[in-house]
């Protein structure tokens, strides 16, 4: 018996309550029931409070509301007992068959359990990364690439239809910088002022004169254009086959300049301001153009366009917004690191000036600095970039799925410092290394019952009585719960803690109930049960792992 289908009946109990008139609620009966795993062992397999709830809107005192609902809820399918303790809480204990039955309802749903409706028809766009494509990712590329890749995993679990893009800043003063260095690379001369240093410059250089021969000779101006395309190019890809090797998928690959070029309905800087000037909420000043973003709650007014008729940033920024918003997402999701704690509020009155809610359509989720230490010291240069540390020489040195569940098991907004020895070694310490052999631990018991011929059944799942059977079947009722949470608050970090609890309780469970026959000992049911909770724990650990992006291997 699942938490919510515990809910559902405490709910039936409610309108029955109603309906007889033994029950009045101003209103009406509440859709749905909050149902927690008590903390204190002896109060039952669930507890809710729904009588303290609801006890004053029904004109009585909790423990007489809790009292009418434990006798009806006692001949409730699948409920052993109800006890009401303290003021008003209703300690509810299930029989061992409906508990069992969380391992068949888990083996039937397979890679899909967890799975659910709570953000179902929501359209939902998350940019997580925004780089210029000038040279690698760097380390704050990399969390954002695990956060905004398992958030967005979680909110298509919890039914939203998402979108996971990627900003590409291929607009400004840099990219001509970024073909200077090429050019001067290719031709031995010094790095130009302001330009880009480092070996990838150099590899970038002889790529470019690879793709294209003859590149170099080319009239100056017309080397820079050739140039900054085949090494915005060449760049570009790397970046993706970079992401794409990290597990970390992308939808769209937006272009900020393609919204300089672009004059159509659904997009583009012209179209923007157009748009903002119907709405009253630009004016000239000084000769340069403003949006009046003071008027709901920004510090101050935001410049659309200098006096000297050079667009902002900040004009790519909001017809970006508005790009997206045409294209039917309901909320825009942005990851941006911790140097823009500034852009909250000017981008929240920006959705506000464009006529939206920017409670509802906007979210901005700042996420603070990562440092990497190794043999005692943070580590700061790369051999291939120079001053930055890239996301593919880290991921190389420390391993995808250990940098990935490294960097998710944290909220975004903790400041974070991982040590390489730590979160590499094979020991159950390592948070990472104890969910995965937990898995691989049950894959073996797995593999060891099909050597012995035992085959799991669900048809004895009411043999599963012992304890530390209870708290594991209770656990895995709960990932669906867990994932709805982390899409609601964007924590996917959530997922991870629940994995790193759920194997402890494995681990227990194992120690205590033999899940195998000895020797010469026949296999029986309880056997075949406890092989189908076995199987059961190993297709939520595999599940829960996958939604942070990490593999779930079989063998460690």
């Amino acid at each position: 018996m699942t938490p919510e289908q515990l809910s559902s009946a405490i709910v039936d109990v409610l309108r029955d309550l109603a309906t007889s008139g033994d029950l009045t609620l101003p209103d009406g009966v509440p859709t749905t029931v909050t149902v927690e795993r008590p903390r204190q062992k002896g109060h039952g397999d669930y507890a809710t409070n729904i009588a303290m709830q609801l006890a004053k809107k029904a004109g009585t005192n909790p423990r007489a509301l809790a009292e009418l609902v434990a006798v009806r809820l006692k001949d409730a399918e699948g409920v052993a007992d109800v006890e009401i303790a303290g003021p008003g809480f209703l300690n509810i204990t299930v029989e061992a068959g409906a508990q069992g039955e969380i391992a068949a309802q888990v083996l039937a749903s397979g890679s899909s359990y967890g799975d659910n409706d709570a953000l179902a028809g929501e359209k939902i766009n998350v940019e997580f990364i925004s780089a210029n494509p000038t040279g690698p990712l760097h380390l704050g590329h990399t969390r954002w690439a695990v956060l905004g890749d398992a958030i967005g995993r979680v909110l298509s679990a919890a039914g939203a239809e998402v979108t996971r893009e990627f900003y590409i800043n291929d607009r400004g003063v840099q990219m001509n910088h970024f073909a200077s260095s090429i050019i001067a690379a290719a031709t031995g001369r010094p790095t130009p002022e302001g330009g880009y240093a480092g070996a990838y410059i150099d590899d970038l250089a002889k790529a470019v004169g690879e793709a294209q021969p003859g590149i170099f000779e080319l009239p100056e101006e017309e080397r820079l254009v050739a140039v900054r395309a085949k090494g915005y190019e060449l760049q570009l890809k790397e970046q993706q086959e970079q992401l794409e090797g990290f597990n970390t998928h992308f939808d769209v690959w937006f272009s900020e300049l393609s919204l300089h070029e672009a004059d159509q309905e659904n997009g583009g800087v012209p179209h923007t301001l157009k748009k903002l000037e119907e709405l009253g909420h630009v004016y000239e000043d000084g000769g340069a153009l403003w949006m009046r973003t003071t008027d709901f709650g920004d510090d101050k007014d935001r410049v659309l366009i200098k006096s000297d008729g050079e667009l902002t940033y900040f004009a790519s920024d909001t017809a970006y917004y508005l790009n997206k918003r045409s294209r039917g997402f309901d909320r825009c999701i942005y990851l941006l690191g911790a140097d823009h704690h500034g852009y909250v509020g000017r981008l929240k009155a920006m959705a506000a000036c464009a006529g939206d809610d920017p409670q509802r359509n906007i979210e901005v989720l700042i996420g603070q600095l990562v440092k990497i230490m190794k043999n005692g010291e943070e580590v700061k240069l790369s051999k291939r970039a120079g001053n930055i540390v890239t996301l593919d020489e880290l991921a190389q040195e420390i391993g995808v799925d250990a940098l990935r569940y490294s960097l998710a098991r944290y909220p975004a907004d903790s400041p974070l410092t991982l040590d390489i020895a730590e979160i590499t070694k094979a020991s159950s310490d390592n948070p990472v290394y104890y969910v995965q052999y937990a898995h691989a631990r049950m894959s073996s018991i797995i593999r060891n019952a099909v050597d012995l011929g035992v085959t799991l059944s669900t048809e004895h799942l009411e043999l599963l009585t012992h304890d530390t059977e209870g708290v594991l079947l209770r656990a895995l009722a709960e990932f669906p719960r867990v994932v709805a949470s982390s899409a609601n608050l964007r924590e996917p970090h959530r997922v991870a803690r629940y994995l790193e609890d759920t194997a402890a309780l494995y681990h227990r469970f194992y120690d205590q109930c033999r899940v195998l026959p000895q020797g010469d000992e026949e296999a029986g049911d309880l056997h075949r049960a406890r092989l189908a909770l076995v199987e059961a724990t190993r297709t939520v650990l595999a599940n829960g792992l996958g939604l942070l992006g990490v593999s779930a291997p079989e063998r460690m």
